[in-house]
């Protein structure tokens, strides 16, 4: 029970449901930033191993009461307690009557802190009482400064007015020994202990912010040491501090938190942390993003985000609404079956379409299938794209939904041609304009390596078959012949992109082209079209006829991204109207009882979707995050960090 910065102590159980649900059974437990030690001290039981860690001293001291191994006598600490509690009035001044009297404490209780603590350390220089007997009469006093420190719980400041005229009264510590099977204790820096440490479960809860704890709790710290340093300043601090800075608190967290993820050696991994964003003052704005806790610990394993609503400590000068805490739990890959996991996240047998779309999900199409009812009676793939969504899910009826006319058409081609007469269509079409074909003479033929690409060689024959192809569309002909040909403009095309420009497709040369291995995508995405019963409309989502749904069906939407700029995106192609009248679709299929899956970004480029965010919260929505980045252009520069700043989500409805 004392007051400290970020104590987790009303998370406890919250905590636990997490860990109980999510992680089976563990036999030790490391936490690496202990703070008061109250979550390694829930945890610790005859079966679980405790290993706990700070870089305050004055923390050390209290897990060495409550979590230590070492031997004591209750019955000398129940004495020398006693006699620090029936002290006759101490009239001599002492360090921490000078530095901290009438300020920090009362002068009577500097007075009696200060002699006290000069006693404990008598007792200890000689020999009468042992490092564990020391550590719980240094916690005893701690405790009982704490209770009536003229604070508002930390010692940055002080309060002007001496509000707090209670006597210092020193307790027994009541320790639970019985618990503390093998714990390990250390006082040092978290990096360069998680080098050397294995444990199942490991809980961290770092500095949120600039707030050094060790300026927060300098007066405790000085206690423990007993070094009487020189102190300065209002805040009468030690002037040398630099042993209890954190680099937590600086620019340079998200680095140091991606080192110590690294080296850990554990089963399963929880942070604790914030979502203050840009709430409150500036100091009290998280160091670390979710984006960056989710794409450090992304590479270590798999990743689940709890939340839940709490109240933010803001040293009483405003008050935060809507905080929460957040827990981010990562299944670390094991080595041993490293091949195993990773496989749940990168399915092999994911059938690939053909045609490269922007936003397309096959990268991240195994962890949005996890969320999928099994039993699906008709899937709706809106917006279907790529239409990797749809082709890859098992249900009794699939129909894949686009506005985009002549992308239904060609799937509607796909679907209806064996695919040996079609492969036969697009080499015709390939020689006619004397286009590459590295599939049967190699890049060498063209003078062209793969890196370079094939643009230059391509380039002239490329610009006939878009013209040849624009001028057909122009007639809205759209038979099998001008389909083939907008097929193979796709494949020649800059990045395999499809844009239109008043009616007329205007991508210009790619580097690649009817390779090996779009060849094959075509053949399996063609026979399995064949094999599934699946329908491809050209339809408005706002057009969907809802009076014929049944309870089984189920809704993917993956709409152009409203935060987001691409081909499908450009001339206003996707209106916040036309959002807010996707979220009306939705909300409607929710009030009949239909399960959907709503594809989207929740930062893009540094830039939050409140707009979205704020939608799914009102209706009560999981926004569930995947932890996959893509990229879908080779042409693209090296990301910047403002730049890899997305983070996908899948909003759901169960």
């Amino acid at each position: 029970n004392r007051r400290y910065l970020g104590s987790k102590t009303k998370l406890i159980s919250f905590l636990r449901n997490i860990i109980d649900n999510e992680c089976g059974e563990y036999n030790s437990f490391f936490d690496v930033f202990g703070g008061t030690g109250v979550v390694s001290y829930s945890f610790n039981t005859p079966k679980v191993k405790i290993i706990i860690n700070d870089l305050l001293k004055s923390n050390q001291i209290a897990y060495q009461t409550w979590l230590g191994t070492g031997a004591y006598d209750i019955n000398k600490i129940k004495k020398y307690i006693y006699n620090f509690n029936n002290l006759p009035k101490i009239i001599e001044d002492n360090y921490v009557s000078i530095n901290f009297g009438n300020s920090f404490f009362s002068y009577e209780n500097a007075l009696k802190i200060g002699y006290i603590r000069e006693q404990i350390q008598s007792l200890e220089l000689n020999n009468i009482i042992n490092e564990r007997e020391k550590a719980i009469l240094l916690t005893s006093l701690l405790y009982a400064m704490d209770k009536v420190a003229n604070t508002c719980g930390h010692y940055d400041a002080f309060r002007k007015k001496m509000d707090s005229k209670r006597k210092l009264t020193l307790q027994i510590p009541k320790i639970n020994n019985e618990n503390n099977f093998g714990n390990e204790i250390y006082n040092t820096d978290s990096n360069l202990l998680t080098e050397h440490i294995k444990a199942d479960i490991v809980y961290i809860d770092p500095p949120y912010n600039s707030r050094q704890y060790g300026d927060a709790y300098h007066l405790l710290e000085n206690i423990v040491t007993w070094e009487k340093p020189e102190v300065t300043g209002v805040a009468k601090k030690m002037v040398n501090r630099s042993n209890i800075k954190s680099k937590y608190c600086t620019v340079a967290a998200p680095t140091v938190f991606k080192e110590l993820i690294d080296n850990l050696d554990c089963k399963y991994i929880l942070v604790s942390y914030n979502n203050m964003g840009e709430k409150g003052a500036g100091r009290s704005q998280a160091k670390i993003s979710d984006i960056e806790i989710l794409e450090i610990l992304k590479s270590k394993g798999e990743v689940k985000v709890f939340e839940q609503d709490y109240q933010f400590f803001t040293t009483g000068k405003s008050e935060i609404s809507g905080h929460k805490e957040r827990v981010f739990l990562c299944k670390v890959f094991t080595k041993n079956n490293l091949q195993k996991d990773i496989k749940k996240i990168i399915n092999p047998t994911i059938i690939k379409s053909p045609l490269n779309y922007t936003g397309g999900k096959s990268k991240l199409l195994p962890q949005i299938k996890r969320f999928f009812p099994s039993n699906i009676n008709t899937f709706y793939d809106v917006f279907t794209g790529g239409a990797n969504v749809g082709i890859n899910v098992e249900a009794n009826k699939i129909i894949c939904i686009d506005k985009q006319k002549i992308l239904i058409e060609l799937y509607k081609l796909f679907q209806q041609i064996d695919y040996p007469n079609l492969e036969k269509d697009i080499d015709s079409i390939i020689s006619k304009y004397n286009l590459s074909k590295t599939s049967k003479y190699g890049y060498e033929s063209y003078n062209c390596c793969s890196s370079k690409g094939l643009a230059q060689f391509n380039k002239s024959g490329y610009l006939q078959l878009r013209e040849d192809f624009n001028n057909l569309l122009q007639k809205d002909n759209l038979n099998k012949n001008t389909l083939t040909l907008f097929f193979v403009l796709i494949i020649y095309s800059f990045n395999n992109q499809i844009r239109f420009n008043k009616n007329k497709l205007n991508i210009p040369v790619g580097k690649r082209d009817f390779n090996n291995s779009i060849r094959k995508k075509l053949k399996s995405f063609c026979e399995t079209v064949k094999n599934k019963n699946i329908s491809f409309k050209t339809q408005d989502f706002r057009e969907i006829p809802l009076n014929s749904l049944n309870k089984n069906d189920f809704f993917y939407f993956d709409p152009p991204y409203l935060l987001a700029t691409a081909t499908y995106n450009e001339n206003n192609g996707w209106s916040e109207q036309d959002e807010l009248d996707l979220y009306y679709f939705i909300d409607n299929l929710n009030t009949l009882g239909i399960k959907f899956a709503f594809s989207n970004v929740l930062i893009h480029k540094n830039k939050k979707h409140f707009l979205l965010e704020n939608w799914a919260n009102s209706k009560n929505y999981k926004i569930n995050f995947l932890n996959f980045h893509y990229n879908n252009s080779n042409y693209q520069k090296h990301k910047t960090d403002s730049e890899s700043e997305t983070l996908e989500v899948l909003i759901t409805n169960f």
